[in-house]
């Protein structure tokens, strides 16, 4: 065997699979994704609020109410949600004694209402604005869950069959975004009759129900404290006390189950790319295998070279094909997390961490390369028992199952934070070695998990080439015969008798 026709081999393998147009659509999905993604990410977060309106009959302050709380907690969501923007990226600067620059606390009436008699959003964003630095993003505010609008004309003249009829047309009516999707009737013998009604052509969150009760109750208190004469600041301080809570939490991503995930990104996607580029080079590379069976190239070939620099060349073509996706990927992926800006950019660049090590780097590179030949030989013993593609399609699926299954199981584990029984077996047996040490990079494994199934790994990989280059000489030898076990099973064991 000559390393020069192994290369040539190789050469002629790679540019056949690189000039496939399958090859060029797939290189490209990673680009395509991590271009559209924001824009995709922008208009899922541009939800439009639930209409919600009111109608009180009972002549109080219930749905003054009602709006008053809605608008208080959306303010104090907003509050949190710029908290926690200001702490991502240390803002605090901007104005040390505001609210928003005060993390850690849940916040209360006080805080929303120096937050908006300072300003609101708009004066904050123009403190933070002065010390933003270049490159930071820029704050986007979560969008309101409900917004409150006038009842149509006329309904409130309708009375009991009449109007809960023109309330459910009404809110069904999903055409006219200023109808109201939720309809609240507060009845007319309220406080005395407390059966209030909600209309909704959809199922109501239990938020929202939860709040109503809430201001609702609330109001029943008041009423009950003014019948047994506590009135005024002292019903209103009985109604309104609460504790000062302070929440002690790490920085946003800095939180035990956020850094586990943010962390397992990479590793887990570069055992998916190690999975998703097998299973298309294993089809590429059969593909190209039958149609030299078909053409009668193998006779040929053979005539020229030995089975066995066929078979390493085929593999040599197949891991440069991988490593190719996997350089392009990732270049696509680091120019995201560095030259642009926004949630994917956040995302990436803590999530690179792990593998940001030498030692670590190698064992990526070597169980991915491992994992690929480990996995490739057997496609191309598969492609020279195959003289059609729908048998090698008929090989394929029960080794495709034996691979994927194990792993989704592992991915979800790994997602999970668990590393039970199954992680490590599947870690230490040799045909998902590659992908389960790929996708623990993240949660951590021992160095000496590594060594030891790096060297599992190896003599696996070196004893299957063996007794795979063995069944491919006998089957590309044996052409036109179609494989039985028992006969897979003698070629590998006698290739010199099998045919």
């Amino acid at each position: 065997m000559t390393l020069s026709n192994v290369l040539l081999v190789a050469r002629r393998e790679m540019l056949q699979i690189v000039k496939l147009r399958s090859f060029l659509l797939t290189l490209l999905i990673l680009p395509v994704a991590l271009a559209i993604g924001p824009i995709l990410g922008d208009s899922l977060r541009k939800a439009e609020p639930t209409r919600v309106t009111v109608i009180d009959r009972s002549d109080g302050d219930g749905a003054k109410a009602l709006e008053a709380r809605f608008a208080f907690d959306e303010a104090r969501e907003l509050l949190g949600e710029l908290s926690r923007y200001v702490q991502r990226y240390d803002l605090q600067a901007a104005d040390p004694k505001a609210p928003w620059a005060q993390h850690g606390r849940w916040y209360g009436p006080a805080d929303v209402a120096a937050f908006e008699a300072s300003g609101g959003l708009d004066a904050a964003l123009e403190k933070i604005d002065r010390v933003r630095p270049e490159g930071v993003p820029l704050f986007e505010p979560p969008v309101a869950d409900y917004r409150f609008v006038a009842p149509p004309s006329g309904l409130a003249q309708n009375e009991g069959a009449d109007f809960a009829e023109a309330a459910r047309k009404l809110v069904a009516d999903d055409k006219d975004k200023t109808k109201p999707e939720i309809l609240v009737l507060i009845p007319q013998g309220y406080p005395a009759d407390t059966r209030i009604a909600i209309y909704s052509a959809d199922e109501v969150r239990g938020s929202f129900v939860g709040k109503l009760q809430e201001v609702l109750t609330a109001d029943l208190r008041t009423r009950l404290l003014a019948q047994s004469g506590v009135t005024g600041e002292r019903a209103a301080l009985v109604q309104n006390i609460a504790p000062n809570i302070a929440i002690d939490t790490p920085p946003p991503g800095g939180g035990a189950t956020e850094r586990l995930l943010v962390r397992s990104i990479v590793p887990l996607a570069l055992s998916y790319i190690l999975m998703m580029s097998l299973m298309l080079s294993g089809s590429w590379m059969l593909q190209g295998s039958i149609e030299e069976r078909s053409n009668k190239l193998i006779e040929s070939l053979l005539a020229c070279i030995s089975p066995e620099e066929l078979m390493y060349g085929k593999l040599l073509g197949g891991l440069v094909v991988g490593l190719l996706m996997l350089s392009v990927w990732a270049g696509c992926a680091g120019i995201a997390a560095f030259a642009t800006q926004g949630a994917i950019a956040d995302l990436i660049r803590p999530a690179l961490e792990p593998i940001s090590s030498p030692g670590i780097i190698a064992a990526i590179i070597f169980f991915f390369v491992a994992g690929y030949v480990g996995i490739s030989a057997i496609f191309v013993a598969i492609g020279s028992m195959a003289d059609s593609m729908s048998e090698a399609q008929g090989f394929m699926m029960p080794v495709i199952l034996l691979i994927l299954l194990p792993i989704t199981f592992l991915l979800q584990a790994i997602i999970a934070g668990n590393d039970g029984p199954l992680v490590q077996v599947l870690t230490w047996v040799p045909l998902w070695s590659p992908f389960a040490v790929l996708a623990r990079l993240g949660m951590g494994i021992e160095t000496w998990e590594l060594i030891g199934t790096g060297i599992l790994l190896v003599v696996w990989i070196a004893a299957e080439l063996v007794l795979i280059a063995r069944l491919f000489r006998a089957s590309l030898l044996a052409a036109g015969q179609r494989p039985t076990l028992a006969k897979v099973i003698q070629r590998i064991r006698r290739p010199e008798e099998a045919g």
